[in-house]
C-alpha cells in the first residue's frame, strides 16, 4: 500500500541556514533509497544528502540556492510499505573543501533512522589541479568513463554540475580523434594527418584483423594510462636446458613437447609467492590492492591473425609435463581459431616469449588489470666470470614491465633477481 512520506534534511551537525547548490531529483522521478537527493554546502564542507526510503517524488519543498537546516522538509515521496528506511552508515571521514575532514554527528534517536551525508571530495589531480565535485557527480562521471579532474565546472566556485560533465562528453564525442588524452595529464594526441600514399607508388590496402583491432585498442588504452617502467635481467639457465633436453627425450613418444616455458610458468609463480605485489590488481577507484590467492598466468600466442593471450590456470598446482600438455593444447586453440573469451580471462600475471625468433630485449605492454608483465628474448652463450674464471653459460634476457603506481624500482629489481635465481638452479622449484 502507497504511503505519503515527508523527507527531511539528517542531522547535519550544528550547520544552520545551509545553502542548496544542486538539487538532483524533480517532481515525477522514481527514486531508490540512498540516492541523492540534493548537495548542500557550508563554509567548510559540502555534503550529499540521500534519501531514506526509495519511491516516486510528488512534490518538491525546496530549491536551488534555498538555506535549510536539520529537519527541513526537501520533498514528499510516496512510498510502498515494503520501502523501508535505510540504516544510516558510519560516515567516513573524507578530503573536503577546507583543511579539516568534516564527520556527520550521529542521528537524533527520536528521528526515522536517516542516512548520513557525504563530504564532497576536492582530489588533486596529477597535473595539480583540484576537482570540485560532489560525489554523486563523481559517481556520475565514472559511469561515463570520464576523469572528471579534466571537466572544467560552471557551478558556483568552479563546482562540476551534471551539465559540465554531460556537455563533456558530447564535446568528446564531436571529435573523437583529439579525445585520446596523452597519459592523463589533459594534453590531447593530434589527430593522424590523411595522406594519400598512392602519389607515392604502388599501394595495396588491406583491412586490420579483428584481433589486431581489438588488441591494438586495448594496447594503446594499456600504454597511455599505465606507467611503464621496464628492469632487464639475465638468468643462467644452463642446467635447466639440459635438463628440459633430458625430460624432452622421455616425453617425445607422448606427443609431449617440453619447451623452456613451461619452467618459466613455474618460476615466476614462484616469484609471485614471494612478492605478491606482483599477482595483484588496483580496484576501479585505484585507491586499493586487490590480492589475488590464485595463479592463473597469461601467456602470449601469436597467430596468423595477430597476438592472442590464452590463460593457464592454477599454475601454482600442476608440475611441468602437465603443463607443458595444457600449453600445446590452448596455444593450438588459439592458432585454430577456437579460443573462447573465457580461456582468455582471469589472468594474474603475463609471460611474452620471443625466444623462439630472437632479439636481446624489448618492452612488453601491462595486460591490464594485470600489474606487471615478463617478456623473454632469445637464449645465447656468453663468457661469465665464475669461480675465478670465464666459463660458457646459456643467458637468458629477461624484460619485466611493471606498473609504477604499484611497484617501484628496487622492487621490480628484486623480483627478476629471484626469477633468475630459480631459473638457475631448478631445484628452487621443488622447495
Amino acid at each position: 500500500m502507497a504511503e505519503m512520506k515527508n523527507v527531511s534534511v539528517p542531522d547535519i551537525g550544528d550547520y544552520k541556514d545551509v545553502s542548496i547548490i544542486e538539487v538532483m531529483v524533480k517532481v515525477g522521478d522514481t527514486i531508490a533509497a540512498e540516492d541523492t537527493l540534493l548537495t548542500l554546502e557550508t563554509d567548510k564542507a559540502a555534503m550529499d544528502v540521500p534519501s531514506p526510503y526509495a519511491g516516486v517524488i510528488k512534490e518538491l519543498k525546496i530549491k536551488l540556492g534555498d538555506k535549510v537546516s536539520q529537519g527541513s522538509v526537501i520533498l514528499v515521496l510516496e512510498s510502498s510499505d515494503a520501502a523501508a528506511p535505510k540504516a544510516a552508515a558510519a560516515p567516513a571521514a573524507i578530503a573536503a573543501v577546507a583543511p579539516a575532514p568534516v564527520v556527520a554527528a550521529p542521528v537524533a534517536a527520536p528521528a526515522p533512522v536517516i542516512a548520513a551525508p557525504v563530504a564532497i571530495q576536492t582530489i588533486a589531480t596529477p597535473s595539480g589541479k583540484k576537482a570540485h565535485a560532489s560525489p554523486a557527480m563523481r559517481r556520475f562521471a565514472r559511469e561515463l568513463g570520464v576523469d572528471i579532474a579534466l571537466v572544467p565546472g560552471s557551478g558556483d566556485k568552479n563546482r562540476v554540475t551534471r551539465e559540465d560533465v554531460q556537455n563533456f562528453v558530447k564535446g568528446a564525442l564531436a571529435s573523437p580523434r583529439a579525445s585520446a588524452s596523452a597519459g592523463g595529464n589533459g594534453l590531447q594526441v593530434l589527430a593522424s594527418p590523411v595522406i594519400d600514399f598512392a602519389k607515392f607508388g604502388a599501394v595495396e590496402v588491406k583491412p586490420l584483423s579483428r584481433i589486431k583491432k581489438i588488441s591494438g585498442a586495448n594496447l594503446h588504452r594499456n600504454w597511455v594510462t599505465i606507467p611503464h617502467v621496464t628492469q632487464f635481467d639475465e638468468a643462467d639457465i644452463t642446467e635447466m636446458e639440459a635438463f628440459r633436453k633430458q625430460l624432452g627425450e622421455e616425453y617425445a613418444k607422448q606427443a609431449i613437447k617440453i619447451t623452456p616455458l613451461v619452467f618459466m610458468l613455474k618460476a615466476v609463480v614462484k616469484a609471485l609467492q614471494r612478492f605478491p605485489e606482483f599477482n595483484a590488481s588496483l580496484d576501479a577507484s585505484g585507491e586499493n590492492l586487490v590480492y589475488k590467492n590464485y595463479f592463473h598466468i597469461g601467456v602470449a600466442v601469436d597467430t596468423p591473425d595477430g597476438l592472442m593471450v590464452p590463460v593457464l590456470r592454477d599454475v601454482d598446482t600442476k608440475g611441468l609435463v602437465q603443463l607443458a600438455k595444457e600449453l600445446g593444447e590452448i596455444s593450438a586453440k588459439a592458432r585454430e581459431k577456437k579460443i573462447t573469451a573465457a580461456d582468455m580471462q582471469g589472468g594474474c600475471f603475463s609471460i611474452s616469449s620471443l625466444g623462439g625468433i630472437g632479439g636481446t630485449a624489448f618492452t612488453p605492454i601491462i595486460n591490464a588489470p594485470e600489474v606487471a608483465i615478463l617478456g623473454v628474448s632469445k637464449s645465447c652463450m656468453k663468457p661469465v666470470y665464475k669461480d675465478g674464471e670465464f666459463v660458457a653459460r646459456l643467458m637468458l634476457p629477461l624484460s619485466l614491465s611493471y606498473d609504477h603506481r604499484v611497484i617501484d624500482g628496487a622492487l621490480a629489481a628484486r623480483f627478476t633477481a629471484y626469477l633468475a635465481k630459480v631459473l638457475s638452479d631448478i631445484r628452487l622449484l621443488a622447495v
